[in-house]
């Protein structure tokens, strides 16, 4: 026995679209979560090691600044003091003035002393912020302080890179990432559009071979005396909407016409069909507020379908025994709403987008295609909405449309 596509799960793409997105939205974030901890270890490393380097160059040229014979000065000034290339200091006295800075080659090219002065004091304020000064102490002897020194410094400009890195590579990602959704968002609607549009003129197109022949024998029966002509009469209906379904078929993938019609009257019409094409057990009710003439711009027949499937789908909920509501109404912004309420199982309030997702279904044998094409027919012909305005368990389900007056 062939399987159909929810058992054979050839739509489970569609019908676990929301988890995919938490998975892939959580994997995601615990790969960019685990890039900055990382980064940012490496930071406090990194960090850690130019602290202790500045360190020792503060400890440098305190011990140059008070050992003046020492005949391995040069070596140590060489090796330690001019072996910083990259961590930004300035050297002030007691009075906070800068004596000397490194590594700061915009404040190299102010020709001007005193704004250089100006700039460098500015310098050393936000150096201060980032790092706390390291006090160097000057001595005429070992038992007599002369004055003191303060290095201020901050992060080297790999230090600060590194530190922002990974965010600015997340945002690139991020952002490529969500171009890429688009597209391929686009792509796969697009596919999905041809295959709508495929699917319903070949429909359309099976459709009119038996029904070419069941209109002529019609015809033939007509004209037969011994022919039951109320029986004809139904027969003659039923061709009747199998034409206005082929219709229906023949509009999919095309631009619908639409006109302005009284929305009442049209449901009236649609309810009238199928009345008497479902179980006697089933009560039907309309009413309207304000009024019973309230104008929308639809595509007559494929709106009628659109009543249809839910209607149909309403008995369905229900067993064939119980109240289809239907209640036409101008909401606040000047919409026409249309509720149709059923008294059937319900639906879980986690599943009320999931009923319009392509082959989602609760029945044991069905495509799950209605609701899909009920939703194409209200948002993408008609620019209207279409959703579950509310559902309890065991008590029934009310989708509510949304159309332009």
């Amino acid at each position: 026995m062939a399987k159909t596509p929810k058992e054979s799960g050839t739509l489970n793409l569609y019908q676990n679209k929301t988890s995919l997105r938490w998975i892939i939205l959580l994997v995601s974030t615990l790969i960019g979560a685990g890039s900055i901890f990382y980064t940012n270890y490496l930071v406090k490393q990194i960090r850690d090691r130019e602290t202790k380097q500045i360190e020792l160059y503060a400890n440098t040229l305190e011990y140059i600044a008070n050992e003046y014979d020492n005949p391995g000065l040069n070596f140590t000034l060489e090796q330690i003091v001019q072996s910083n290339t990259t961590i930004p200091v300035i050297l002030a006295n007691e009075s906070g003035y800068p004596v000397e800075f490194k590594n700061l080659p915009v404040f190299a090219n102010i020709k001007d002393s005193t704004l250089r002065i100006h700039r460098l004091i500015s310098e050393m304020q936000l150096m201060a912020e980032e790092h706390e000064p390291i006090k160097i102490t000057f001595r005429v002897s070992p038992d007599e302080i002369f004055g003191y020194g303060y290095i201020y410094y901050k992060n080297s400009d790999l230090l600060t890179q590194l530190r922002y890195y990974p965010y600015i590579q997340l945002t690139v990602i991020a952002f490529f990432g969500f171009i890429a959704y688009q597209i391929f968002s686009y792509s796969k609607s697009a596919e999905q559009n041809q295959v709508w549009v495929g699917l319903a003129k070949e429909t359309a197109h099976q459709l009119g071979t038996p029904l070419s022949s069941l209109m002529a024998w019609v015809e033939y029966f007509k004209t037969d005396e011994n022919s039951n002509q109320e029986i004809v009469s139904e027969l003659n209906k039923d061709i009747e909407r199998l034409e206005t379904i082929t219709s229906r078929f023949s509009s999919i993938g095309s631009v619908p016409q639409l006109k302005t019609y009284n929305v009442p009257e049209i449901i009236h019409e649609s309810i009238a069909y199928l009345e008497k094409r479902v179980s006697t057990r089933i009560n039907f009710s309309i009413t309207t507020f304000p009024t019973n003439e309230l104008y929308a711009k639809l595509n007559k027949s494929l709106f009628e379908w659109v009543v249809e499937n839910l209607c149909k789908n309403a008995v369905d909920a229900m067993g064939g025994i119980g109240d289809i509501r239907i209640k036409i109404l101008r909401v606040n912004d000047g919409q026409i709403a249309v509720d149709i309420s059923d008294t059937g199982k319900g639906i879980p309030k986690s599943k009320f987008n999931k009923v319009f997702q392509p082959g989602f279904t609760t029945k044991k044998r069905g495509w799950g295609l209605g609701l899909t094409l009920v939703k194409r027919i209200i948002e993408n012909y008609h620019e209207g909405k279409i959703f579950v305005k509310s559902s309890e368990n065991d008590k029934g389900t009310t989708f509510r449309i949304l159309l332009k007056s």
